[in-house]
């Protein structure tokens, strides 16, 4: 599976967050608490939804520590940051270049083959930026016909 290679420029993001770790996983807390209250977020530039981690080390999975504390949004692109809804915070996604995998299904494997394969064969290295997923119109939580793109940050 050969990911494309995107530019993106800077985007804005509304959403919610929260401090969490893989032992922790709190993902379904935070867009148990995003999803209700998405409709309230001004300015919106698609329907497509993000779900954005933001790790402390440039590549979270060398020495992969459960138990390793980092931030993850659920947020949405918008053209301003007027009007922020009460209990929602401004992101701001700065350009870079990125692999974009499209995914199809529930698997995790995806991530083993991003880290453990593709990126150790590519002429890339990880970038100190954001990794997302964009959930679009395919998407469908926890369905094997479900679509999502990874959004690896690369350099």
């Amino acid at each position: 599976m050969q990911p494309r290679i995107e530019i993106i420029s800077e985007k804005k993001l509304v959403g919610k967050r929260l401090q969490m770790s893989f032992a922790n996983n709190k993902t379904a807390e935070l867009w148990r608490s995003f999803m209700p209250r998405r409709k309230e977020i001004s300015n919106t530039v698609s329907s497509d939804l993000f779900s954005l981690q933001n790790y402390s080390q440039i590549n979270p999975f060398l020495n992969f520590k459960p138990e390793e504390v980092f931030e993850k949004w659920a947020v949405i692109e918008v053209s301003s940051f007027d009007n922020i809804p009460e209990d929602m915070e401004a992101f701001t996604l700065v350009e870079g270049k990125y692999a974009v995998f499209n995914h199809k299904g529930q698997s995790t494997d995806i991530f083993l083959y991003i880290f453990n394969t593709w990126l150790p064969q590519s002429n890339y290295q990880l970038d100190q930026r954001p990794h997302f997923e964009i959930l679009g119109e395919k998407y469908k939580n926890n369905h094997p016909d479900s679509e999502e793109e990874i959004w690896i940050p690369i350099r």
